[in-house]
C-alpha cells in the first residue's frame, strides 16, 4: 500500500509514476478527494465534540444550581445526532479510500524501464554457453514422457489439466533439485522454514495479492476464507505481520520449499503442455526484510543468489529488469532471471526477484524502530530460487542425449545417486 501523506502532499508525482503502471490520474484524483473530505469532516467531528464537552460541563453546572438545562440539553442532542451523522460518513469513507488505495500497484522505481509491457523490458547480462545439439532437440515434456517420468495424462485424468505425476526418476531429480536449492540457500544465510499452505485473507491482502488477483487463487473453506498458497512469499513475509522486529535481527533473509497453487485465470492458451505453467507447482522461495537504506543492495544480492544456482547447474540463463508494465503488482524494481530452453529456442522466466520497499509492509504492517526509537515501515524483498518444475525441464532440455537419455548435471548427483536418467520401466 502507498504512503496516503506522499499522495496527498506529491499528487502529482504519484499520478505520473502511476500511469506508466496503467493507473488512470482521476483514480488518483478521486482517492486525494476522498481523503480531503474525510479530513474536513473530522474536523468537523471534532469542533463539535469539544464543543459538546464544554456544554456538557455547563449543563452539569445548571444541574447544581437547580437551574433549567432542558433547552441547552435539546441542542446537544442535535448536536449528538450530528456528530453520529459525520461519524457515520467517516466511516464509509474509511472503507472507500481503503477499497481505492488497495487496488493502486507500487510506484516504480526510478531506474527501470517505462513501457506497456514485456517488449520494454532491458536485458542487464547473459551467462553460460548456448548449447548445441547434433540432432534436433525435443520439448522437455516429450523428453519426460519417452522417459517415463512425468505422466502428464494421468495428471489430467485425476485432476485435470496442468496437474502431473513425476515418476521414479522423475520424483528423484525434483527431489534433488529442491534439496540441492535449499543447501545453497543456507550456505548463503537463509534460515529453512516450512511455512502453512493454507493462509488467511489478511496474508493475502498483505503482500498484495487481494484484492486485484482473487481469481487466480484457490480459496477454500465453507465460506472461502482460506486460501492455498500462491507461492510461500506469503506466509514468510506474513510471518511479522503486525509485529515490530528487533532492528538488530536485520536483515533477516528465510526460505522455503512449497507448494503453488495457480488458477492461472489469466494466461488461456499459454504453455497448455508441459512443466512451465502449472497449477501446482513447488517453489523454493527467498525473503529479505531489511532497513530501508539497504533493500536494493539486497535486491542484487538475492539476484546472484538465484543466479548462482543456475551457474552451478551449468544452465545458461540471462537477467532483465522488468519494464513498468511488466512489472509484479507489489513490486518496485523485479529482475526476472530467465533460463535457456533449447526447444523453444528462447530464455524462459525462471526467477523473479522483486523489491517491494515497504508496500507489503505498510499492508501488513510490518515495523522495525530505528536508531531514534522511531517507528518504520521495514523494506520487504522476495525472490525464486528457483521455480522448480521450470528447473527440471531446463535440466532435461540442456541435458538430453540423443539416445534419449539425459545427463544429471554433476552439482546434483550426490543428491540423485546416478550420472544418468534413462528410461523408465512402463508402469
Amino acid at each position: 500500500m502507498l504512503d496516503m501523506k506522499l499522495i496527498r502532499h506529491e499528487t502529482e508525482q504519484v499520478k505520473e509514476r502511476l500511469a506508466t503502471r496503467g493507473v488512470a490520474p482521476e483514480e488518483v484524483d478521486a482517492l486525494v478527494a476522498d481523503d480531503a473530505k474525510r479530513r474536513e469532516l473530522l474536523v468537523q467531528t471534532e469542533e463539535l465534540k469539544a464543543h459538546r464537552n464544554t456544554v456538557s460541563d455547563q449543563i452539569g453546572l445548571k444541574k447544581r444550581q437547580k437551574e433549567d438545562a432542558s433547552e441547552v440539553i435539546a441542542e446537544m442532542q442535535k448536536v449528538s445526532a450530528t456528530i453520529k451523522e459525520l461519524d457515520e460518513q467517516v466511516t464509509a469513507l474509511d472503507k472507500q479510500i481503503q477499497d481505492r488505495a488497495l487496488h493502486f500497484p507500487n510506484l516504480p522505481n526510478k531506474t527501470i524501464p517505462v513501457g506497456p509491457d514485456e517488449d520494454s523490458n532491458r536485458e542487464e547480462r547473459q551467462w553460460g554457453e548456448i548449447p548445441t545439439f547434433d540432432f534436433t532437440p525435443k520439448a522437455h515434456f516429450e523428453i519426460g514422457e519417452e522417459l517415463g517420468i512425468l505422466d502428464f495424462e494421468r495428471g489430467a485424468k485425476v485432476s485435470g489439466a496442468r496437474f502431473v505425476y513425476y515418476v521414479g526418476q522423475g520424483a528423484r531429480l525434483e527431489r534433488a533439485v529442491y534439496n540441492f536449492m535449499l543447501d545453497e540457500h543456507q550456505k548463503e544465510g537463509y534460515k529453512e522454514m516450512i511455512t502453512p499452505y493454507l493462509v488467511k485473507d489478511e496474508a493475502m491482502y498483505g503482500t498484495g495479492q487481494y484484492p486485484k488477483f482473487m481469481d487466480d487463487a484457490y480459496r477454500v473453506g465453507t465460506n472461502d476464507e482460506m486460501t492455498l498458497i500462491p507461492t510461500a512469499e506469503v506466509p514468510l513475509t506474513n510471518y511479522f505481520r503486525e509485529e515490530v522486529i528487533d532492528a538488530d535481527k536485520l536483515p533477516y533473509s528465510v526460505t522455503a520449499l512449497s507448494p503453488a497453487f495457480r488458477q492461472e485465470a489469466g494466461s488461456a492458451g499459454r504453455d497448455t503442455r508441459g512443466l512451465i505453467r502449472m497449477h501446482q507447482f513447488n517453489k523454493v522461495e527467498m525473503v529479505k526484510f531489511t532497513k530501508p537504506e539497504d533493500s536494493y543492495q539486497a535486491l542484487e544480492d538475492m539476484t546472484v543468489n538465484a543466479e548462482n544456482l543456475l551457474k552451478k547447474l551449468n544452465l545458461p540463463y540471462h537477467v532483465i529488469t522488468l519494464s513498468t508494465g511488466d512489472m509484479g503488482f507489489s513490486a518496485a524494481k523485479t529482475y526476472d532471471v530467465e533460463v535457456w530452453m533449447p526447444q523453444q529456442n528462447i530464455y524462459r522466466e525462471i526467477s523473479s526477484v522483486s523489491n517491494t520497499e515497504a508496500f507489503q509492509a505498510r499492508r501488513a504492517r510490518i515495523q522495525y524502530r530505528d536508531e531514534n526509537g522511531k517507528l518504520q515501515f521495514v523494506h520487504t524483498l522476495n525472490g525464486s530460487g528457483l521455480a522448480v518444475g521450470r528447473t527440471v525441464a531446463a535440466i532435461l532440455e540442456n541435458y538430453q542425449n540423443q539416445d534419449g537419455t539425459v545427463t544429471i548435471p554433476e552439482v546434483l548427483r550426490p543428491y540423485f545417486g546416478a550420472d544418468k536418467i534413462v528410461p523408465e520401466d512402463s508402469l
